[in-house]
């Protein structure tokens, strides 16, 4: 943002590159779930071991999963992914404290804007799933939100993954925002929460039957 307040002009071509480039390196990439979660958590606990094990299992299903494309949960969600039969694509971001690609990744794309980072994140992914994250977690979360909520996107499976983690946050939804009115109850239908990688395969085959939509079959492996 710095650079627009030097070179507006100049810093349209920038942006129209990445535009250019996240379209046509992701045009074809098919039925994909993106992944979201700290890039503080370590290989070996919890959440990293499942997002191993949802990304492998989408993957396998026939999924892409694109991730940030960092290190933490989502490391270990391309890490899954890579193992499996889908595309393992990590959406990288330029910053100041710089965040080194994970080595799982099939595809690799390096942006300096979030904006057109999060731009590729809603156009190419059919469901976003929410593992325990910070600020960077966060705003995705409630960029889906937001858009779901005011139709700016169609009917879009949004998965909050941890229930322990996240239950401060929906306690709060429930005790400040729907009494003062900034939100309706119906609101909280927007998302899901679950615990279990099979939760999730339930809510896609979910979505898949109840709007007909072409999408791979995402079942646990017997």
């Amino acid at each position: 943002m710095e650079d627009l307040k030097h070179s507006e002009t100049w810093r349209v071509f920038r942006i129209q590159s990445e535009l250019v480039e996240g379209f046509e390196t992701l045009n074809d990439l098919g039925p994909a779930v993106a992944i979201f979660g700290s890039s503080r958590m370590k290989p070996g606990s919890h959440y990293y071991k499942k997002a191993v094990e949802l990304g492998r299992l989408l993957s396998n299903s026939g999924f892409s999963v694109i991730t940030g494309g960092g290190p933490g949960i989502m490391e270990g969600a391309n890490k899954g992914a890579k193992k499996g039969k889908g595309k393992s694509v990590g959406l990288n971001i330029e910053i100041p404290a710089e965040q080194h690609p994970n080595p799982y990744q099939d595809i690799n794309l390096s942006f300096r804007y979030f904006f057109i980072r999060k731009l590729m994140f809603v156009k190419y992914s059919m469901a976003f799933i929410i593992f325990p994250g910070g600020f960077g977690t966060m705003d995705e979360l409630f960029e889906a939100l937001t858009l779901s909520q005011t139709k700016k996107i169609g009917v879009f499976p949004i998965i909050l993954f941890g229930s322990e983690y996240w239950a401060g946050l929906i306690e709060w939804f429930r005790s400040t925002l729907i009494p003062h009115n900034t939100i309706e109850a119906k609101d909280l239908g927007l998302f899901s929460v679950v615990d279990e990688v099979h939760e999730v395969c339930g809510i896609l085959q979910e979505y898949k039957k109840a709007y007909n939509q072409e999408i791979p079959e995402c079942k646990q492996p017997r």
